[in-house]
């Protein structure tokens, strides 16, 4: 349910709802976000744009720009290790209208935290304090940073990173709980988020190990953020932004988000190129269900999406039946 009175504010910006999906390349595209939008995600993360392909081009890049209105409100997010690059890259995005422009400092990837960009940029609190002074001062909507706690455990320096944020003149820091080396790997450290939402004035946002509607509550309760972000967990289970565990949600509400993920996908990507980026969410949908191996097979090499939608009818047919 969408909050009637905001829950917190990003500069001016009023951001109704509590849990925010997280961007993430290869899934964040438009198709997946309007659907978490409305099943309560309050806010839109672009995939992370290369600042280098907003002033170069790029072929994908109109892809990651897109957005629809009922999106709003949008967050570009960018990432590059060079602090007028970076400035250069939003000016021209603002022409969009996005409303706000998040920096992305907690990709892990080599290709981008091996350059200095992403979570690399950790590494040189310095620039972060140029690029958030540079941006602040250029543009006139909300600059906000998405961080990990540090390049390893040995440099854990989110509180410096996350004060310079903000007195640089940044409007919310998302805290991503782990290392760069950690990766996707072990526990996030709720702690730490606490830690930021004592040190900063600015909402903050925790984002980390959040699988389950417990786990959100159990997440606010430790650290007091503003707001929750969650990746993996709502690949397969975009009804978490409506707080229900993918236990609770009936077969028939599987298939109709299904039904409608896929001719989203189809719409915006083309029938081939749709189909294939599709199936690894369809996998996600259906793990609960225990599919048949023989129908796995089918359905990854359906040759296109009428077929793709006849093997999903006949599935259901028998997940709906096994489910009474």
């Amino acid at each position: 349910m969408i909050s009637t009175s905001p829950s917190f504010f990003i500069g001016s910006i009023p951001i109704y709802g509590d849990l925010i999906l997280s961007p993430m390349d290869g899934y964040s595209d438009p198709p997946f976000r309007s659907l978490c939008r409305e099943l309560g995600s309050a806010l839109s993360y672009t995939e992370f744009i290369n600042a280098l392909d907003v002033l170069y081009g790029h072929p994908h890049l109109e892809d990651k720009l897109a957005y629809l209105p009922s999106e709003r409100p949008v967050v570009y997010q960018l990432f590059d290790d060079d602090p007028d690059r970076l400035v250069d890259a939003a000016l021209r995005l603002r022409s969009r209208n996005p409303d706000i422009i998040d920096i992305n400092m907690g990709c892990s990837a080599r290709s981008v935290s091996g350059r200095g960009a992403g979570a690399g940029l950790l590494r040189t609190p310095d620039k972060i304090a140029q690029v958030f002074q540079k941006l602040t001062r250029t543009l006139d909507i909300p600059i906000t940073g998405k961080i990990r706690l540090g390049w390893d455990e040995d440099s854990r320096n989110y509180l410096q990173v996350s004060r310079i944020i903000e007195d640089n003149g940044g409007a919310l820091v998302a805290v991503h709980a782990r290392t760069k080396t950690q990766g996707l790997r072990g526990e996030a450290d709720w702690e730490a988020i606490a830690q930021v939402r004592q040190a900063v004035s600015i909402p903050v946002i925790g984002n980390g190990d959040v699988r389950t509607v417990a786990d959100i509550e159990r997440l606010k309760t430790y650290t007091g953020c503003q707001g929750v972000m969650i990746g993996r967990g709502a690949i397969g289970n975009p009804w978490i932004f409506s707080r229900l565990d993918r236990d609770q949600v009936p077969v028939e509400q599987v298939l109709d988000v299904l039904e409608k993920h896929l001719e989203r996908m189809v719409s915006f990507f083309g029938p081939q190129l749709g189909l294939t980026r599709f199936r690894k969410h369809c996998l996600r949908y259906l793990s609960p269900y225990g599919i048949d191996p023989q129908l796995r097979f089918s359905l990854m090499t359906a040759r296109n999406p009428d077929e793709f939608r006849g093997l999903l009818g006949e599935s259901f047919t028998v997940f709906y039946t096994n489910s009474k």
